[in-house]
């Protein structure tokens, strides 16, 4: 019989088996002198991250980035807030707790910002008819006194100024806009239109639809083009992060306690007012209508806004300024089809343009998105009034 092999423990004579092989070799020591070399490549390595040599040549030798501290290779932490910046989130955190009630009694605020007279007021008055209590109406006149056909519109404009495209006084119109309007506490729902909107569906349906919705109708989505993040002036660092920079429409609806928030920031407001206008930096075109409010929403309650707007605009022309409907153009085909829409595209700015869509969801429901049209020709009014009746019945 062939003896067991086994290994001897503890000096005794007692003989157990074990696995594996017999002999192990002893395990291998790497040189200390090589463990030495190591650690002391690894110390100048980081010394000369963190204090670089005042000659660049030095730097080159292990980063092509130059001369610049270990600080830049690592992911940046996060930053610690300013006193404004502390004090403008407590404030709109509050605003944004408090609870949306919506009564019997609460009523949209149509908003017109407008050179003069609204060429459309008839069509308005016709749209308003049946429907007193739900509604008001505010007018910022910011060239001539408007001459008013309805009485819905008149003695309903505020204290004005001038308007310059693509200029902070925009935003200023808007703001002087939604104060007028909070002083009625019955507003709940406001929505800021132009003098060449026109309604797209019947009261009925807009009130619902509007005073029903779980976020704000704020336009807002990334352009990494020349005409997004391109906009984005160095001078709003650190407030206004460029990652964060936001570009959409200027025609909003929004909730009341969306409102009260806009109306009670002055801080990220103050970067747009000294930053952004066309030529502020490097010829950059900031145009603050397009940005402050995507921008403000984004960075503060991005949950909170639907990220399109109610107002359908044409910018398949891809010029500056949007298509215009002139009075040819109103048929009942064009409403049938505008009323229909129920994604928005986008177009980016950067090389030849990437298009984007968006569902349009209304309480997690897919519905159509447009409730406004813009911009309509004056001349299409009889038109227009002729049609009313038909497509905003049909529709809904």
């Amino acid at each position: 019989m062939k003896a067991v092999k086994g290994w001897r423990l503890c000096g005794t004579s007692y003989m157990q088996s074990l696995p594996g092989a017999r002999h192990r070799a002893p395990p291998t020591r790497k040189p200390l002198w090589i463990l030495a070399v190591v650690s002391l490549i690894t110390m100048f390595v980081i010394g000369a991250y963190v204090f670089p040599h005042h000659r660049r040549a030095a730097c080159y030798m292990f980063s092509s980035k130059g001369c610049k501290g270990l600080t830049d290779w690592l992911p940046p932490s996060p930053r610690e807030l300013s006193d404004d910046e502390i004090a403008a989130r407590v404030v709109i955190r509050e605003i944004l707790s408090s609870p949306r009630v919506i009564k019997k009694t609460s009523k949209i605020a149509f908003m017109f910002l407008t050179p003069g007279t609204l060429p459309f007021e008839k069509l308005w008055d016709l749209f308003f008819q049946g429907h007193e209590g739900k509604f008001s109406v505010y007018i910022h006149a910011s060239k001539d006194t408007p001459v008013h056909t309805s009485r819905y519109f008149l003695s309903r404009e505020i204290r004005s100024d001038e308007v310059v495209w693509g200029r902070i006084s925009m935003i200023d119109a808007e703001r002087r806009l939604l104060t007028s309007a909070l002083r009625d506490p019955e507003n709940q729902q406001f929505v800021l239109l132009s003098d060449s909107c026109v309604p797209l569906r019947s009261f009925d349906y807009m009130y619902n639809y509007m005073m029903y919705s779980n976020v704000s109708n704020v336009d807002c989505f990334d352009d990494p083009g020349p005409h997004g993040i391109g906009r984005h002036m160095d001078h709003m660092l650190p407030v206004i992060p460029k990652e964060d920079f936001r570009k959409g429409s200027q025609w909003f609806s929004m909730t009341r306690q969306h409102a009260v928030m806009t109306m009670a920031d002055s801080l990220y407001y103050s970067k747009f007012r000294d930053f952004c206008g066309p030529g502020v930096e490097s010829n950059k075109n900031c145009i603050a209508d397009e940005h402050y409010l995507p921008t403000f929403f984004y960075m503060l309650d991005p949950g909170g806004i639907a990220n399109w707007t109610l107002t359908y605009v044409d910018w398949s022309e891809g010029k500056w300024h949007p298509r215009t409907f002139m009075r040819e153009d109103v048929t009942h085909e064009l409403f049938k089809n505008l009323t229909s829409i129920d994604a928005v595209s986008r177009v980016t700015s950067e090389g030849t343009g990437i298009v984007t869509w968006t569902q349009c969801m209304w309480n997690g429901i897919k519905r159509p998105c447009y409730l406004f049209g813009r911009k309509f020709h004056a001349d299409a009014l009889d038109k227009l009034m002729d049609l009313f009746p038909m497509y905003t019945s049909g529709f809904d």
